[in-house]
Formats: C-alpha cells, sequence, structure tokens
C-alpha cells in the first residue's frame, strides 16, 4: 500500500460501493439473500440499521465466519449468474476447497489472480471486494446489462401566486400604505389622485345616467368574461419592505413562542437526564467508597511494594553509575591489550620468519665476493705499483751510468 500511494489503504472501500451498487442492479436481494435467509447489506457506516448490515461489510473485520459464508455464497450465484454452474457451498465445506475453485472460476474468466489464496479466508479485505467486484461485471456482462447515460428530470419553474388578500387592496387602505412606504419602483403602482379622479368621473357619470339605464342588454356570460380580462389591471400589488419594524416584531414574537415552547419540552427531558446523572454518580461515588474500605490492605500493600520498587530503582541507579565507569575502564584495558596482543604477534611472526636470515646470508655471501675481488684489485696494483717504482729506479740506475762515461769516448764521437 505505501508503493502504490497514501490512497491505496481506502482503495477496498471504493470496490465496496461499486459492489453494492452492481449487486442492486442484479437483483441479489430477492435471488440469494431470501432464499438463503440473510440480511441485506446497506450503504450506511456501522454500525449497520435494524435488518441489515453495514455498508463496508467486506472492507472491514466483524465476524470473520460469517463474512467468509457470505463472500461464498455471493461468489458462487455470481459464477452460476455469468453462465458456469457452480454448486453452492455449504456452511461446513472445506473453505481451501471452496477458495481453489472460485479462483479457478475467475482465471477462467480472464482475470489476474496475484495473491495468495489465504487472503480469502479471512472473508474480508481487498482481495474479497476484488474477486467479488470481478464476479459481479462477469454476471452483467452476461445478462447482458450496459450502462446507459443518466437522464435528468425537467424542473419546472413554480409561478408565483399572489394571494388575494394581500394582493388586492382597497381604495383608503392603498391611500394609508402609500402614504407610509416610498418605494423607488413607481411601475407596480398605481397614482392615487388619478384613480380618485376616476372614481369621482364614473361616480358623476353613474349619477347621470342612472335614469337611462332602466334595463340591462348585456350578456352574462360577456360580462363575466370582460371581468375575467380586465382583474389583472385591477389588481395593486404592493412590494413588502424587508426593513419594515413591524415585521422583525412579528418575527421575534413567533421565534420567542418557537423557543419557549421548545424549551418547555426540552427543560422536561433535561431535568429528567440531570436526576438520571446524578442518581448515577451517587450509585458511582457508592460503589467507590465500598472497594476502597474492601480493598484497603490491598492498596497499602501496593503502596508499601511500590516504595521498595523506588529504592530498588536507586539502588540500581547507583550500581549502574559504578558498573558505567569499571565498563569504561574495562574498554581500556582491552585497547590496551589488543595494541600489545598486536605488537606480539609482529614480533613473533618477524622471529619466526626465516626471510631476514636468508638475506643476511646472501649480503655476507655478496660481501665475501666483493671482498675477494677488492683483494685481487688491490694485489693488481701492488703489483703495478712495484713493477712501476722497478722501472723507474732502473731508469735512475742508468741515467746515472750514463752521467759518468769518458770523455775521451764522448769526443770520438
Amino acid at each position: 500500500a505505501e508503493q502504490r500511494g497514501p490512497g491505496a489503504a481506502y482503495h477496498m472501500f471504493v470496490l465496496m460501493e461499486d459492489l453494492l451498487d452492481k449487486l442492486k442492479l442484479l437483483n441479489y436481494e430477492e435471488e440469494t439473500l431470501q432464499r438463503h435467509n440473510m440480511r441485506p447489506l446497506s450503504r450506511c457506516l456501522s454500525p449497520a440499521p435494524p435488518g441489515g448490515r453495514g455498508g463496508h461489510y467486506f472492507a472491514l473485520p466483524t465476524n470473520p465466519g460469517e463474512q467468509f459464508f457470505m463472500f461464498c455464497t455471493l461468489a458462487a450465484w455470481m459464477i452460476t449468474k455469468a453462465g458456469h454452474p457452480f454448486e453452492q457451498p455449504q456452511e461446513y465445506d472445506d473453505p481451501n476447497a471452496v477458495i481453489s475453485n472460485v479462483l479457478s472460476e475467475l482465471r477462467s474468466f480472464g482475470r489476474p489472480v496475484d495473491f495468495p489464496p489465504s487472503k480469502l479466508k479471512a472473508g474480508y479485505g481487498e482481495q474479497v471486494c476484488y474477486v467479488l467486484d470481478c464476479l459481479a461485471e462477469e454476471a452483467l456482462k452476461s445478462t447482458g446489462f450496459s450502462w446507459k447515460r443518466p437522464v435528468y428530470p425537467t424542473e419546472e419553474l413554480e409561478e408565483e401566486e399572489i394571494t388575494e388578500d394581500d394582493a388586492e387592496l382597497t381604495l383608503s387602505k392603498l391611500e394609508e400604505d402609500v402614504a407610509e412606504e416610498e418605494s423607488d419602483n413607481e411601475e407596480n403602482f398605481m397614482d392615487l389622485n388619478v384613480l380618485k379622479a376616476q372614481t369621482y368621473r364614473s361616480g358623476m357619470n353613474d349619477v347621470a345616467k342612472q335614469e337611462e339605464i332602466l334595463q340591462s342588454s348585456t350578456d352574462a356570460a360577456e360580462w363575466n368574461l370582460e371581468v375575467e380580462r380586465v382583474l389583472p389591471q385591477l389588481k395593486v400589488t404592493v412590494r413588502t419592505d424587508n426593513k419594515d419594524w413591524r415585521v422583525h416584531v412579528d418575527q421575534m414574537h413567533q421565534h420567542k413562542d418557537g423557543i419557549e415552547s421548545s424549551l418547555t419540552e426540552t427543560r422536561g427531558y433535561l431535568d429528567k437526564l440531570h436526576n438520571e446523572i446524578s442518581k448515577t454518580l451517587e450509585k458511582i461515588s457508592s460503589r467507590e467508597k465500598y472497594i476502597n474500605n474492601q480493598l484497603e490492605h490491598l492498596v497499602q500493600e501496593y503502596r508499601s511494594a511500590q516504595a521498595l520498587l523506588s529504592e530498588a530503582k536507586d539502588k540500581y541507579q547507583e550500581g549502574s553509575g559504578g558498573v558505567t565507569e569499571k565498563i569504561k575502564v574495562l574498554s581500556e584495558i582491552t585497547e590496551v591489550l589488543e595494541r600489545v596482543k598486536q605488537e606480539t604477534e609482529e614480533k613473533g611472526s618477524s622471529m619466526t620468519d626465516g626471510a631476514p636470515l636468508v638475506k643476511i646470508k646472501q649480503a655476507l655471501t655478496k660481501l665475501k665476493q666483493e671482498t675477494i675481488q677488492m683483494d685481487i684489485q688491490i694485489g693488481v696494483m701492488e703489483h703495478t705499483l712495484l713493477q712501476a717504482k722497478l722501472k723507474e729506479k732502473s731508469n735512475m740506475t742508468r741515467d746515472m751510468h750514463a752521467a759518468t762515461i769518458p770523455e775521451a769516448i764522448i769526443g770520438a764521437y
């Protein structure tokens, strides 16, 4: 659920809402619930109304055994509704066998099943809602059901009805209302002076024609039609002003009467509730005193045990402080010991290792060879020097003998 997003935990509730709509379309109450004497599902949250179950029946755990049997019953009915014969499971059947049969039928419809069968054994959860929703869709496909666009009812506008008592006013009342009220819209009102003039002229004409009118020659039906035609023009409509203080006073009196009537009824319930609460509090206080008297020795023992516990905690804290210090010293000693062990191992490995000795022997052999070569070179150099000295000495002797040669011999040359 964390990988799919924060709303994945509520996906089962959405599936349950869709499942309820599809079960209603399949008429499951009459075909299944009444046959097995089961209560229908409702859309309200838990607790469910009388005679029904909560709208999240398969989403939340309430009664696993009852939920599992309800799941098996609905699944078997919808599989049969979809055109695959399926035996109705009984209450004492093996749940694993029933679940495997339901999942095999679900796979035969081409629906993927990527969860273990043990998830369905609890009778609630997202997997249960998923299986029932898929089976409901297959059942709707088998019955040939198709969703259609919603048809919204047309709302008819109600014509405003004007009562004759408020709309038709006498001339005297019209004069009083027009004198008190100032209105901005003058199109809906009649001019009083014109009305008075018309009334006066009609009165004079009536007086003048009283002698002429001896017998009426007008048809009654035509007279009624004329009256109906002229009647809307004879009506005078006066708009009520919402700012009138008389309206507010009447409303205040009405609200006051309503509050007083509600208060008298509510006060009785409140007094009764107050009496019940006071009696309950008295019972609770008396029970509390009785329990305290009966358990007083246990309370004393509990207090003494709590005091001993506090003392033991103090001693434990003191001891834990010394232990921590000793643990620190032990850690330091351990570090020194590890260092010494490491040095000892290095020295022991160097002592037991023969590589340095071999290197020393090789160095000695090389030194001996170099010493022999140096001795040979020294001997050669000494021999060369001796030859040079002897040669020089012979040359000097020869020169000396040459210097003492007789002059006669020299002259002969």
